[in-house]
């Protein structure tokens, strides 16, 4: 995981096959569940690259804890709303 979490974040959609491959094949090795699900969230992207957020995002919410408790700030990137929605619309979190 600390590869991952060092490497850039995420890239998005004009980046290299593979810096992408790269990214991928970090993520892959991470064990799940995982553990500092805090450091992962750091690691979106601008956009979905190519659907690895959202592997991330699924990686992430392996972990024992929920790493978004409170309503994202409406700047916030679009990756750490959908995960605190997902956690809201799965009632782990009261609906704000």
């Amino acid at each position: 995981m600390q590869a991952f979490v060092a490497d850039d974040p995420l890239p998005d959609w004009d980046a290299s096959g593979e810096e992408i491959d790269r990214h991928v094949e970090q993520l892959e090795a991470i064990p799940k569940p995982v553990t500092g699900e805090e450091e992962l969230v750091s690691c979106f992207g601008s956009d979905d690259c190519y659907g690895v957020a959202g592997t991330l995002l699924h990686l992430i919410e392996t972990g024992p804890n929920l790493v978004l408790t409170t309503d994202p700030a409406p700047e916030a990137n679009e990756w750490r709303r959908r995960l605190y929605d997902r956690a809201v619309f799965a009632g782990l979190i009261p609906k704000p």
